[in-house]
């Protein structure tokens, strides 16, 4: 399969088609828009049943060959933020606080990239890793606290007005919503197998497309009232928007081969590599950096990135990816 044709098979992918139906319902201003109830139950399932598939796929691979990709995927969620703030800071010349807050979200994940780009290698015949999931669960929380911390060390010193306690950030970096999901429903998974899989098979496995459909139709009404949002953002930002994610892609692939990822497990790290969180990370940030400029993060991650990630990024990476392992 070549780009053209790896790039048609995920435009025309059901989820896609439904985030960009939700999109162009709300430039049109229609009225469509989920019940935050629903928005919110749509979110715990689909994270729980990521982290349970996961730690199912843990359970039969065994921890000796998971515990090293683990590791590679918790430093680099680490290191992306390390590289970001600089070139947030001095090239894109944002505070000391927005630099920090847009660095945690692309250092951080986004689950729906993630669950888009599994789709994309099942519809193009490409087996990865059952275990990958984990990448996801892992890489959540060490750039949100790398993030904060930045954002805290610029703000100390300011007239800014008071933040959260360091003692706050880490709860909630690593007791937030979707990483106990995440983490919690991992443990459930790696400690019932495959017996507990087949219990649970028809509400974690058969409807979850049909969910993840609904979700992204929701994410595509939000990106698209974001869009006006563009004119304010600048063009250094809707640059780096595209940018980053590709650079952190190549790392994220890059660093995937040299732990002894397949072709498929690479592609998906390097795919969380390239996302940006727009659940677990804002609402850390709104809680921990309440200076941050909201529409500068949520507008590069959601309306920027994500719209970018699930349309073109997934084929690209796994065409580079097919490339590395050539």
């Amino acid at each position: 399969m070549d780009l053209s044709q790896a790039l048609a098979a995920n435009l025309l992918s059901p989820a896609v088609l439904f985030f960009l139906l939700g999109a162009l319902a709300a430039v049109a201003r229609s009225d469509l828009k989920f019940p935050e109830p629903l928005y919110v139950t749509l979110t715990i399932y689909l994270l729980t049943a990521i982290g349970f598939k996961g730690g199912v796929a843990i359970a039969e691979a065994g921890l000796s060959r998971v515990w090293l990709p683990t590791l590679a995927a918790m430093a680099l969620g680490a290191v992306i933020p390390l590289w970001t703030y600089p070139v947030l800071r001095f090239w894109g010349r944002l505070s000391k606080v927005n630099a920090a807050a847009l660095a945690a979200h692309y250092g951080s994940v986004s689950a729906v990239t993630f669950i888009a780009a599994t789709n994309y290698l099942k519809a193009v015949g490409q087996p990865y890793e059952s275990y990958a999931a984990v990448f996801l669960a892992v890489m959540e929380s060490p750039a949100i606290l790398v993030g904060v911390l930045f954002g805290k060390l610029g703000v100390r010193g300011t007239n800014a007005g008071p933040a959260a306690s360091v003692k706050t950030v880490v709860h909630e970096a690593l007791l937030g919503r979707s990483v106990v999901l995440l983490v919690g429903a991992l443990f459930v998974g790696a400690l019932t197998g495959e017996r507990g899989m087949a219990m649970v098979e028809p509400f974690f496995v058969s409807p979850f497309q049909g969910v993840l459909a609904l979700f992204l139709l929701e994410m595509g009404t939000v990106a698209g009232r974001r869009l006006g949002d563009l004119r304010g953002v600048g063009m250094f930002l809707i640059g780096f928007g595209v940018l980053a994610p590709l650079t952190n892609g190549l790392l994220g692939l890059a660093l995937g081969k040299m732990v002894g990822l397949e072709l498929g497990g690479a592609t998906l790290l390097g795919v969380l590599s390239a996302s940006a969180s727009y659940i677990a990370a804002p609402a850390a940030i709104r809680l921990s950096l309440p200076e941050a400029n909201p529409t500068l993060y949520l507008t590069a991650s959601l309306a920027i990135t994500f719209p970018f990630n699930v349309t073109l990024g997934i084929p690209l990476y796994y065409g580079v990816a097919r490339w590395l392992y050539s």
